[in-house]
């Protein structure tokens, strides 16, 4: 299995009701010992930071044409928490429902992001956000420029 390393971030301008973006890199190296890297990003008109820290990944999995061993790092605690402290389980048992009354946020992206794990061994690990880290760095720089290009395009699942 290719072992691969991820960062991914989310951005939104005048969260949650601006335009925002996401930015992510993969790396690996190939059996000559070289390394790649594939940068992803793109921008949407109105959308919100969660929604972006949640298409980053969701980009970067679904950009993967085989089965990988992946190292995914985001500086989003609702991405990395979500899988490390098992709240998706809780969702997915309750039928979507963090309460009785309240429906889990983001459905529609926690699904996807669900499909584009499943062939995938994933370890999710948090980093804090401007600490140094290049990779990062470079997606804070990809999402924040998405989300103020021109090339802006819908999120159809924003709940704004």
């Amino acid at each position: 299995m290719t072992k691969v390393t991820i960062y991914t971030d989310g951005s939104a301008r005048g969260n949650p009701d601006g335009p925002g973006g996401y930015g992510s890199v993969i790396e690996f190296i190939d059996s000559r010992g070289q390394l790649h890297v594939k940068e992803l990003s793109q921008g949407y008109r109105k959308t919100t930071n969660n929604r972006m820290e949640l298409m980053g990944a969701i980009a970067a999995l679904e950009a993967l044409n085989r089965p990988c061993e992946v190292e995914l790092w985001s500086d989003s605690q609702y991405l990395v928490n979500a899988f490390n402290q098992h709240w998706i389980d809780q969702w997915i048992r309750k039928r979507w429902m963090r309460t009785r009354k309240e429906p889990v946020r983001n459905v529609d992206l926690w699904q996807r992001l669900l499909r584009a794990c499943e062939r995938h061994t994933i370890s999710w690990n948090w980093l804090k956000g401007h600490s140094g880290s290049h990779g990062n760095e470079l997606c804070d720089i990809l999402a924040t420029s998405a989300a103020d290009s021109d090339d802006l395009i819908e999120d159809p699942g924003a709940e704004i």
